[in-house]
């Protein structure tokens, strides 16, 4: 009975990540939801400014306190091992929710492409940004990465095998594909908004400091010369900025979380 209540657990988890993950597409770019980034009553921009860096705060510091080895070691003690990758993903996925609920409008245009076709070329690119995002979860291991393999393991009375290292695709260009992804769907908007620029350069932020002294140092730390020899190949988050004929390994399985 419990192994079926951790499995209905892990379930219902992936279907509300599935619900924020597909909100916020439409949250960033105004489309399609009720309430999104530039939707609702706007209030003195002081208190939306502190407001809104206090939501984003909630996630970024659950997002990465979470992601820990250290914390995780602890929290698998307390929520067992079979629902811990579910527990991250749906607090993660309410913390979002969170976000879309108290998210404070701040209109003032920055910038607006009024051009037909260039506006629609950078719709574009921001649904890619969202696509290289989902595809970059399958070259790992999707499944695993949002918990439903633990859960389904658990139940068969199996161990979840240790994720392999090895080169998949996207990884190859850039050894964080999903942050990449993110960044490109965040900024891609052919119109700009005060509030929409402080949810790009704060999520920006985030990442790039998060990736760059949070994920790759416990990547390090796990995988050692292995991924050291990984970085000197393969660059961070920009294509292109490094060359190599040798592209030969990639951290297959090893779960992004920051």
């Amino acid at each position: 009975m419990k192994k079926i209540i951790i499995l209905i657990y892990g379930i219902l988890a992936y279907i509300i990540f599935l619900f924020a993950f597909l909100y916020a597409i439409g949250f960033v770019n105004n489309l399609w939801v009720p309430k999104s980034i530039d939707s609702g009553i706007e209030i003195n921009y002081i208190n939306a400014l502190l407001i809104n860096i206090g939501v984003l705060s909630v996630f970024a510091l659950q997002h990465s306190i979470m992601a820990r080895p250290s914390f995780k070691k602890w929290w698998i003690k307390i929520i067992g091992k079979a629902a811990e990758r579910s527990t991250y993903i749906l607090l993660s996925s309410l913390a979002l929710i969170l976000i879309y609920w108290q998210w404070k409008p701040m209109t003032a245009v920055i910038w607006s492409v009024d051009n037909v076709i260039l506006a629609t070329i950078v719709q574009g690119v921001f649904f890619m940004g969202w696509l290289i995002v989902l595809l970059s979860t399958f070259m790992i291991s999707h499944f695993e990465l949002f918990g439903l393999t633990q859960i389904v393991d658990n139940l068969k009375n199996k161990v979840t095998k240790e994720p392999s290292f090895r080169v998949n695709y996207f990884y190859g260009l850039v050894r964080h594909p999903i942050m990449l992804g993110f960044i490109i769907a965040f900024w891609a908007t052919p119109i700009m908004t005060v509030g929409h620029l402080l949810f790009a350069v704060i999520t920006t932020s985030y990442i790039l400091v998060a990736v760059k002294f949070l994920e790759e140092k416990d990547l390090k730390k796990a995988l050692g010369k292995t991924y050291e020899e990984y970085q000197k190949k393969v660059p961070m988050i920009i294509p292109f900025t490094k060359f190599s004929n040798n592209n030969t390994i990639e951290p297959k399985g090893v779960q992004s979380g920051l």
